[in-house]
């Protein structure tokens, strides 16, 4: 009998449409609630993606998962409450109190069978949400009073780089790790980054609370490797791996199955002729997907190169998701965060004057606005290794001085074009840039030399599981020290670097742990909720602050 393999993940839902992801052990026809769609073939692995068509606005339904007519979610002996499709409500024309919540967060590293890691990385965060949820919807007499409208998954999602002792033996049964030209204990090909999503995604409570919430994923450089599109000199010394050409072609490649697909509605996925190929294949079609991401990966900086941002509305709040790592141009006349033509994309969409909105969210894996100290120490080492300096280098990529800051032209065409949006006419309440990567939390408020309409914020939550060295809680409180600030803005004035084109500070944070952010909007208000799981697992507040 086919097996579920993976899923069912819930990804984007629209008002009267669902899309549900699934894995399989075995070619196959997948249904939910009377749809059906058959599977596709890559490396082996089978995959579906079923769009329910025709459901009612605003409602919420209990689902099953059929592989060719027999059921197979849920899956006995789990006791976890139904998965649900709950759609979204139609737009208003005007603001109206509708309750949104957008749980968010960035670096998950996947359950370990070592105890002593397992002590290290401490409790997940992530789980601790999805265990709650399972009990308020079990208690709930409506589960749409407790569901989040969406799960917004920051980036590494999997740790290509750094595997798990289960990952490590699973390699070294099926391939020398001591062979000279390959990639050691790191993640080789499409087979096994299959074995990675599989290994994050299948603990109980996380693959209910995937089957359940709709997920919006963004990958950052672990998803691929430590510090991925750094700088034009990074990509040089990976270019001189004989293992790196297999392995940016399996994780793209990869990336763009479990991860990317699901992103789209499916009027924009049905348009992409990639996907369209894809299902008129007959076979495995890795060759197709290989040849795809190797064209991505080449494309970096190319005006027409592939777009992963996204954008999801959800009534009147919108939510862009941007590509933060393989949109930049790191070529020796120009280094940017995100090319022209995608960054053109990201405008067009932030400023749609049909339809305008009461939040505009930003989802970017790296925080756009860091410590004003760390600001500073990013430009200026970009600064310096424009010069040729090789430590501003060799710093930077030991670092990680890769966020926006380091990359200035975009960081300032950025807070333009936020500025732009924050005071139009039909100005939103709040902009609100969401972020992980940098292993703590923190909110900010962002002000510009003449006042906006809008609040801006920078909303920052990592790890939802993995740690941060010791000394970096020192380095990131320091950051936010006026003082050092102050003198290190003199010191960029002093080398050219232009003055900031705004200035914050924080008004929450830094917060260090395993943590999870929820976002909760209500018609033109909006608050943030940061909580971190306990040492006896369960989350415990750690702030509550009011945006509007």
């Amino acid at each position: 009998m086919t097996s579920l393999e993976l899923g069912p993940l819930l990804r984007h839902v629209g008002t009267t449409t669902a899309t549900i992801w699934v894995e399989t052990s075995e070619p196959c026809t997948v249904e939910v609630l009377g749809a059906s769609a058959p599977t596709f073939q890559v490396c082996g692995q089978h995959y579906a993606l079923v769009v329910v068509d025709g459901l009612e606005p605003g409602t919420v339904r209990p689902y099953e998962v059929c592989l060719d007519g027999e059921l197979v979610w849920p899956m006995e002996g789990t006791s976890t409450p139904p998965s649900y499709l709950r759609t979204r409500r139609e737009r208003t024309p005007e603001p109206d109190s509708t309750r949104l919540r957008f749980v968010f967060g960035s670096c998950r590293y996947p359950p370990t069978d070592d105890p002593e890691l397992e002590a290290s990385l401490g409790i997940d965060a992530l789980d601790a949400f999805a265990t709650r949820l399972m009990d308020e919807v079990t208690a709930a007499d409506d589960p749409a009073t407790v569901l989040p409208d969406a799960l917004c998954l920051l980036g590494d999602q999997v740790y290509a780089d750094e595997i798990t002792p289960r990952t490590e033996r699973w390699i070294r049964e099926n391939r020398d790790p001591d062979a000279a030209d390959g990639p050691g204990l790191e993640i080789a090909d499409y087979g096994e980054y299959a074995h990675l999503y599989s290994e994050s995604w299948t603990d109980r409570e996380l693959r209910w609370l995937l089957s359940t919430v709709p997920t919006a994923m963004i990958f950052d450089d672990h998803d691929v490797r430590d510090d991925w599109n750094t700088s034009q000199t990074w990509r040089e010394q990976m270019a001189s791996k004989p293992w790196w050409p297999q392995r940016i072609r399996a994780g793209l490649a990869s990336y763009w199955v479990y991860q990317h697909l699901g992103n789209l509605d499916p009027e924009t996925r049905d348009a992409d002729p990639l996907y369209r190929k894809v299902l008129e294949a007959d076979g495995d079609v890795f060759e197709m997907l290989a040849d795809f991401a190797g064209r991505a990966d080449a494309e970096v900086g190319e005006p027409t190169g592939v777009r992963w941002s996204y954008r999801w509305d959800l009534g009147r709040t919108r939510l862009l998701m941007v590509d933060s790592r393989c949109a930049r141009v790191l070529n020796a006349q120009e280094r940017l965060m995100i090319n022209d033509h995608s960054f053109a994309w990201i405008e067009e969409n932030a400023t749609d004057p049909d339809e305008e909105v009461d939040h505009l969210l930003l989802g970017s894996s790296i925080p756009w606005l860091m410590p004003p100290a760390v600001s500073h120490v990013q430009s200026l080492d970009e600064w310096a290794a424009a010069r040729g300096s090789k430590l501003a280098e060799s710093v930077r990529q030991a670092v990680d001085l890769e966020h926006w800051p380091a990359f200035r032209a975009s960081f300032d065409r950025l807070a333009d074009l936020v500025r732009g949006v924050a005071s139009g006419p039909s100005a939103p309440a709040t902009v609100c840039v969401l972020s992980g990567d940098v292993h703590h939390s923190y909110a900010a408020e962002a002000r510009y030399p003449s006042p906006t309409r809008s609040r801006v914020y920078q909303l920052t939550c990592s790890p939802v599981r993995n740690g941060v060295p010791w000394f970096m809680e020192y380095v990131f409180a320091l950051g936010w020290w006026r003082g050092l600030t102050n003198a290190l803005g003199r010191v960029a004035t002093a080398a050219g670097i232009g003055d900031l084109p705004l200035s914050w500070s924080t008004i929450g944070g830094p917060w260090f742990g395993n943590a999870v952010s929820t976002l909760e909007v209500s018609g033109r208000d909006a608050r943030i909720r940061v909580e971190r799981s306990g040492s006896r697992g369960g989350l415990e507040a750690v702030a509550e602050l009011p945006l509007t």
